[in-house]
């Protein structure tokens, strides 16, 4: 059967540096040790408290490329691994468990190293170089399936695994290191485009696709708890400490802690951001990743996967998947444990289901929403999940979640990614869209903002704040990133609030007709151009210019839509919401200038014709006072309050109410895998061989190409591209 090779004999004092080296040079060499062999306890059982430099590390991997072909010890280390975990959900005694926690810590860590080197340095299209099979020869214990994915078989372990097992003190490391396996195991992702093809070799993460509903349920309930839990590392170091000597685990509490083993940190990118809750950290990337992988469809129809029972046998060969991401439709269908709609409506949501606590996970995700993966959560829930969003709407409580957001917003210059804007304002259009919130944010009252520096904000609401950060996030796109999609997520979200805006601000109001006056400006200057254009290619002989006309005629035909769509807000809020709001009939009073340009305009006469029957009206109210009446601003404040009792709104046009609904196209894996990936890499320290992502452009690659003459081209296509991966439509509703 091939025993295990004679070790070294230790020399006391503790000292197992040379039983280490050699039961670990053993495993990259070509000498192959058949599964049931006691050399994999041995090296399994090894405490590893010594160092080893990363050159040792990266010629051992080396090593173990050109000899893995051979020995199968990755699909061997796989199988102990799983049958390790296996071991730990049965019963057993306290001193048994301590010895299985130390072999399935050590088998996760070697095989997230070996594994690792292997898929960033895989050169073939299906990365055969993991050899995830074993040999026809190889003599295999009783009971074990010869002819089961072996990815499989590790996969539904380690989720089987994650989700029956509570986060303990003593668990808490096993826990951690088996989700940075995860993410190791599926990195493949890397190695491919934004866009998912056939050919693309993903095992881990199909594997992990195929399993049942249960299984899938339970390991999205457990990464969820993780994050909400945010459990600190205080795991207890007793399980890696032999006598007197030092537990190879006392450092936890650093950031590279977690990965203390062998090389203690060679998968972590010491330039990565560290991490207080690491292990809510890595459950919340885990879970992103898994929620945005798309599944290639097979024609092989699937077995039913329902049943709770699933052993090791149960997961054979085979990838074959049903319609769409099985973690992705476990995280739309979570329930509230609190409160469960079939518990009102009878309506049982059918089969297994998430079951978390709704409060627990919004107060987490208020807290944490400065961070990327937080807000790209709360995105998926409110996108996909009716009950979560529908808890969302009815909670009083609202700053909670909305404060963070806009006082990132507010800070986006500084700071903020591209992305990160993106998601948080197709987060407000979502909530936007629900005529409930609109109406609850204005009655919501902050007694100051210390961030907001421009102006002073006393007893202004939500609702008014929400207005003054989505105008100004307009602001300064208009004269900096000049971006049409960001302008018409913040103007669509204003357009949705408008009907239902309840006393705005005094600032809010200003800054809202101080839109209309930038966006004007803009537009004539833009007519101007246009017509200048026009009038030079008609006495043009050769007709030169053509392209650039038609640029500028695009770009008139944009500002005219927003001026358009700003007019709608102001004409939303006179038409249905005057009496409430006489702050903004202040405003346009005071800058009834800047609509007179536009009075006869073809675009927006009709728009405009509301707006001075309000005028004509205060107006004519106004001038029916005595003459010799001095008028203050607090004055004029009174008398529009005053004179709103009187407001019929005889003369006004009623236009259909706009409102703007987000919708997620058919292929949004094209933005969304890439950009959990540059999230895991940025706050999990992930480290991975630059050389072979395709599936994002490195900071290192983008800058060479920029000294190359090429850098203001690529920050263009990089900004259309992003506009254009990211799938999604705002929709006008009929």
């Amino acid at each position: 059967m091939g025993g295990a090779p004679s070790t070294p004999r230790k020399t006391g004092g503790g000292d197992d540096v040379p039983v280490a080296e050699y039961l670990i040079s053993t495993f990259v060499g070509e000498k192959s040790f058949p599964l049931a062999s006691d050399y994999w306890n041995k090296l399994l059982e090894l405490p590893l408290s010594s160092r080893w430099p990363s050159d040792r590390v990266r010629q051992a991997c080396e090593l173990f490329g050109r000899s893995n072909g051979y020995t199968r010890h990755l699909a061997k280390l796989l199988i102990h691994l799983s049958w390790c975990l296996q071991e730990l959900l049965q019963d057993s005694d306290d001193d048994q468990a301590s010895s299985i926690y130390k072999r399935a810590v050590n088998a996760t860590y070697i095989s997230s190293v070996f594994l690792k080197h292997l898929i960033e340095n895989g050169k073939s299209d299906g990365l055969v170089e993991l050899h995830l099979s074993l040999d026809e020869s190889e003599p295999v214990p009783h009971g074990f399936v010869m002819d089961q994915d072996i990815q499989n078989f590790v996969m539904h372990s380690v989720l089987n695994f994650i989700g029956s097992t509570e986060v303990s003190p003593n668990s808490y490391v096993l826990h951690q290191e088996l989700l940075n396996f995860m993410i190791v195991a599926m990195s493949t992702q890397l190695l491919s485009g934004p866009s998912p093809g056939p050919r693309d070799a993903n095992p881990f993460i199909d594997a992990a696709m195929s399993q049942e509903k249960s299984l899938v349920c339970l390991a999205v309930r457990r990464l969820l708890l993780n994050y909400i839990s945010r459990t600190p590392p205080n795991a207890k170091t007793y399980l890696y400490s032999d006598g007197d000597s030092p537990g190879i685990l006392e450092r936890v509490g650093s950031a590279a802690a977690t990965f203390v083993l062998l090389p203690l940190n060679y998968l972590v990118n010491n330039s990565g951001d560290g991490s207080k809750h690491p292990l809510a950290e890595f459950s919340l990337h885990v879970l992103l990743i898994l929620t945005n992988h798309k599944p290639i469809m097979s024609d092989e129809s699937l077995t039913d996967k329902s049943d709770d029972s699933a052993t090791s046998e149960s997961v054979s060969k085979g990838h074959a998947f049903s319609s769409g991401n099985i973690f992705s439709k476990a995280l739309a269908n979570a329930r509230d444990v609190e409160f469960d709609r079939s518990d009102v409506e009878g309506n049982a949501y059918p089969g297994p289901h998430v079951r978390i606590p709704f409060a627990s996970l919004f107060d987490t995700l208020g807290m944490c929403l400065a961070d990327e993966g937080a807000v790209l959560l709360l995105y998926s829930l409110l996108q996909g999940n009716s009950d979560f969003k529908e808890y969302v709407l009815v909670r009083t409580d609202l700053d909670t979640m909305l404060m963070p957001i806009l006082e990132t917003l507010y800070n986006a210059s500084k700071r903020t990614s591209s992305n990160q804007i993106y998601m948080m304002l197709i987060v407000l259009l979502i909530l936007s869209q629900d005529s409930s919130f609109n109406s609850s944010i204005h009655k919501m009252i902050l007694p100051s903002v210390p961030w907001y520096k421009e102006h002073l904000l006393h007893q202004t609401s939500l609702g008014s704040l929400m207005v003054i950060i989505l105008i100004r996030t307009v602001q300064h796109n208009l004269s900096k990133l000049r971006d049409v999609y960001l302008q018409t997520t913040c103007l669509a979200t204003l357009a949705n609030m408008a009907p239902h805006a309840h006393h705005l601000s005094a600032y809010a109001s200003q800054r809202l007709v101080s839109l209309f006056y930038m966006l004007s400006r803009k537009y004539n200057k833009l007519s101007e151009l246009t017509g200048e254009k026009q009038q030079s290619i008609k006495i043009s002989l050769a007709g030169e210019g053509d392209g650039v006309s038609e640029d500028l005629a695009a770009e008139l035909q944009i500002f005219t839509d927003f001026l358009r769509l700003v007019l709608d807000i102001l004409n939303a809020i006179l038409t249905y919401a005057l009496p409430r709001n006489p702050e903004i009939v202040y405003a346009v009073m005071h800058r009834q200038e800047v609509f007179q340009p536009y009075k006869n305009h073809p675009r927006f006469h009709e728009l405009v014709e509301n707006i001075y029957t309000v005028l004509d009206f205060f107006n004519s109210r106004m001038d029916s006072q005595r003459s010799d009446r001095e008028w203050s601003v607090q004055k004029v404040l009174e008398f529009i309050i005053d004179s709103c009792r009187f407001w019929r709104g005889e003369g006004m046009k009623m236009f259909t109410q706009l409102h703007f609904s987000y919708e997620q196209e058919s292929h949004p894996e094209e933005f969304f895998i890439p950009y959990v990936w540059q999230l895991a890499f940025s706050r999990c320290g992930f480290n991975f061989n630059p050389d072979a992502i395709n599936l994002f452009p490195l900071p290192h690659q983008v800058e060479k190409q920029g000294e190359e003459g090429r850098g203001e081209e690529v920050e263009e296509g990089k900004e259309k591209k992003v506009q254009e991966l990211i799938e999604q439509r705002i929709v006008l509703d009929p």
